[in-house]
């Protein structure tokens, strides 16, 4: 895939070994258009929020790679990246600096199934995932997502 960028996953600090840097990828997972576009938030119980499917890369994965493994493990769903969303960068609950970079998504197929890391799968119209999402990185996403779909 153009754009696909290999990485060890996480970057060490030398002199304590705490991660300096957290690589992540994820996905805005959508169905429908116009009045009728919905889109995938989900709900972790390890933090108690709403956000989109993703997590840390694994050594050796491209962004791509992590990105529809995190999403098929956090969701069920074996998603068809399609166009590049602009990454966010933020300080995760440990104080490292998080890079996540996301797709635009597509199920070709899967169905959710409750599990440790996501406890509730919605679809919701884009007006109340940005009611809902926890995150303003998120809603940010959400904004650009909405934007590249509405240029279509």
């Amino acid at each position: 895939m153009a754009g696909s960028r290999e990485t060890d996953g996480n970057k060490e600090q030398a002199a304590d070994g705490a991660r300096s840097e957290v690589r992540a990828a994820g996905g805005v997972i959508s169905r429908g258009a116009g009045t009728d576009l919905e889109l995938v938030i989900v709900h972790r119980p390890r933090y108690d929020d709403w956000t989109f499917p993703k997590g840390k890369a694994e050594s050796g994965e491209t962004d791509e790679q992590t990105a529809h493994r995190e999403v098929l493990e956090e969701t069920g769903f074996d998603c068809e990246l399609g166009e590049e969303l602009p990454s966010v960068t933020y300080r995760d609950h440990k104080n490292r600096s998080k890079i996540v970079r996301y797709w635009e998504m597509t199920i070709r197929s899967g169905v959710f199934e409750a599990n440790d890391e996501v406890d509730i799968l919605e679809w919701v119209s884009a007006a109340e995932a940005g009611e809902r999402l926890t995150y303003d990185h998120d809603v940010d996403v959400l904004s650009a997502f909405l934007t590249l779909v509405s240029e279509r």
